[in-house]
């Protein structure tokens, strides 16, 4: 009988605890290009720059690439450049940067009466094994808005110039938004287009410079994804893919758990809390408490066993700590980056306030989770241990001398994301919220456009919105969704600006939290129970004078409006869809409240809506 050497038992072992752990854990639905629209867009702008040479522009960057369609024959070369950027009000920039998209194609003719399909050079990075692969039928896209052409023999009157862009199908009308503030509707604008345009992939992918699925990017993704359409297969097929191919930061993995709980608010479907439940549990992390229950990527229980456990091909696979991403200068080596990057000065110490905030809020999670699924022994489980992490986190974290949370156990640095992080998971005690919330004031948008999510959903749970509102409309420097559309991008950067993140891409989804968070915080329209059989509305419209949404949801739109009228009322007229009941949630209970023209008792501050349309009018 043959031996096993103890190198190939370890290996066999992995294989088999990693088939035990995952089951069936196969991606269910992978996209086809039936599941695409094609959309062939129209020049909005066509310049002369000189003879035979012409600027086009198509008004938004989409995935794609571009259709010509002449008249006539050109048996002369061609020359096509496509860029997402410009140097000059005409003139694409052939040198962007970063992993900002420029191609130029030469076409040695140009045939008549036929669609001439402009063909583009594949990216090595973004089109690897590990990449999302797309229908090929499509071809080799690229984003762009711009188009030159060069060397044009045949009247431009003679040629039909198309951008043909693809993305995932989407309802433009049924997510919408608009209000008194012009500034946060461009913002919502850049933000919904950003959605619908970084669809082309059929999953959550991370941008254009690698299109691989992240958790957290996902998150965002997500959320904002919910805000415009009522199709939830992407995040699906995105949620089911990280169950196979998790990635390396601590956190990323921690938000596993949020992707399937939103999944389950919004559709309420339990299919994939059901199917996954098992593997959601190990994805909590909580294998690696200590005695105390705090977690640490730092852990010798961190081992090839447990990386295979949660899901890694690669058991020597680094798992460690992200807090905020880019890290800074002395992790990425880039000599433009801030020397703490985005982590505002964050300590990097074993025993982190972030990854323990992350984790209080999976165990939470989790006993609903599991509550809503009959495990009526994990969800007191659970429940439990979220317990007594926040009260560790509350004890060891958190200096009572200063009001603030810590970065860290031993650490005497406290950052914006120490605390803004406890703030967004509920974990901040009522008689410190205003310390805390004073501290985090202190600090600006010292933060990324991943850790800005976070930072305004503390806020406004902290009931904080004029504070959050402005950070979102902020024009007066460059940290800002504002300076996303003053530079000339058409969707949500990887980072505030090119300086913060030299390699950064121009079509990001983490970037826009102002889409969600407007629809779920702003204007509070959330599912208080599973699949939207009940919804709940908690306004903080702050400094707005007028507004109005439409909200998809499985069980159709919330329409909404508010005006603030001469009396100081506010005056909310809400359309419910057949089906769905719903919660008004009164900033205090001690205002005057009409609801359908009838009085609402005093000292209450819920106002019960039903299906249909609710006039409410509040005054103090």
């Amino acid at each position: 009988m043959k031996i096993l050497s103890n190198r190939k038992m370890y290996l066999l072992s992995c294989l088999f605890l990693a088939f035990c752990t995952l089951g069936q854990a196969q991606i269910t639905d992978v996209p086809t290009e039936n599941d695409f629209e094609i959309k062939y867009n129209k020049a909005e702008r066509v310049v002369k720059l000189g003879e035979g040479h012409y600027f086009i522009d198509f008004g938004k960057a989409y995935f794609g690439t571009v259709v010509l369609h002449s008249k006539q024959l050109q048996k002369d070369s061609l020359i096509v450049r496509l860029g997402e950027k410009l140097a000059d009000a005409n003139q694409i920039d052939r040198n962007p940067g970063g992993t900002i998209r420029y191609q130029q194609v030469k076409l040695d003719q140009l045939k008549a009466n036929q669609d001439v399909v402009v063909s583009l050079q594949a990216d090595k990075r973004n089109t690897k094994p590990g990449a999302i692969h797309l229908p090929e039928s499509f071809g080799v896209i690229m984003p762009f808005r711009y188009c030159e052409l060069e060397n044009l023999q045949v009247p431009i009157e003679e040629i039909e110039i198309s951008q043909k862009a693809f993305y995932y199908h989407f309802n433009d009308e049924a997510g919408t938004f608009t209000s008194s503030d012009t500034t946060l509707n461009a913002i919502w604008d850049l933000c919904k287009h950003t959605i619908k345009a970084t669809s082309f992939a059929g999953y959550y992918v991370d941008g254009d410079r690698e299109r691989i699925p992240y958790e957290a990017d996902a998150y965002i993704n997500q959320l904002s994804h919910y805000a415009v359409d009522s199709d939830y297969s992407i995040a699906r097929r995105t949620n089911e893919y990280f169950i196979e191919h998790p990635t390396w930061p601590t956190e990323w993995l921690l938000h596993t758990v949020l992707l399937y709980y939103q999944d389950y608010m919004y559709t309420g479907e339990t299919e994939m809390l059901e199917k996954y439940y098992d593997v959601l549990k190990i994805r909590t992390l909580m294998d690696l408490e200590r005695k105390d229950g705090l977690i640490s990527s730092k852990s010798d229980k961190l081992n090839s066993e447990f990386k295979t456990k949660l899901g890694f091909k690669n058991p020597k696979t680094r798992v460690r700590d992200i807090v905020d991403w880019p890290a800074g200068q002395k992790d990425t080596g880039w000599k433009l980056a801030k020397k703490e990057g985005e982590r505002d000065g964050y300590e990097m110490v074993a025993i982190n306030t972030v990854v323990n905030s992350f984790y209080y809020y999976n165990l939470f999670l989790m006993s609903e989770i599991a509550d809503r699924l009959g495990k009526t022994e994990d969800a007191a489980f659970f429940e439990q241990k979220s317990e007594k992490i926040k009260k560790v986190i509350n004890t060891k974290l958190f200096d009572k001398s200063r009001g603030v949370y810590i970065d860290g156990e031993g650490s005497k640095h406290a950052s914006l994301h120490a605390n803004m992080f406890p703030l967004a998971f509920n974990l901040v005690p009522e008689e410190y919220k205003e310390s805390v919330i004073d501290f985090i004031k202190t600090r600006g948008m010292a933060c990324s456009v991943y850790g800005a999510q976070y930072l305004l959903d503390g806020l406004f749970n902290a009931n904080e919105p004029a504070y959050a509102l402005k950070l979102i409309t902020d024009t007066t420097h460059d940290r800002t969704w504002w300076n996303m559309i003053e530079i000339g991008s058409t969707m949500a950067l990887e980072a505030w600006d090119m300086k913060y993140k030299p390699n950064s891409d121009w079509n990001h989804a983490w970037g826009t939290a102002p889409l969600n968070v407007i629809t779920r915080q702003l204007w509070g329209i959330t599912p208080k129970t599973p699949g939207f059989a009940s919804m709940q509305i908690k306004p903080q419209l702050t400094n707005l004078q007028f507004s109005e949404i439409k909200v998809p949801t499985i069980k159709g739109s919330i329409e909404a409006k508010y005006i603030k009228s001469d009396r100081n009322e506010q005056i909310y007229e809400i359309k419910l869809p057949k089906g769905m009941s719903g919660e008004f949630i009164l900033p205090d209970s001690k205002m005057k409240v009409l609801l359908n023209d009838r009085k609402v008792r005093k000292n209450s501050k819920i106002v019960r809506l039903k299906e249909g349309v609710n006039m409410v009018i509040t005054k103090r």
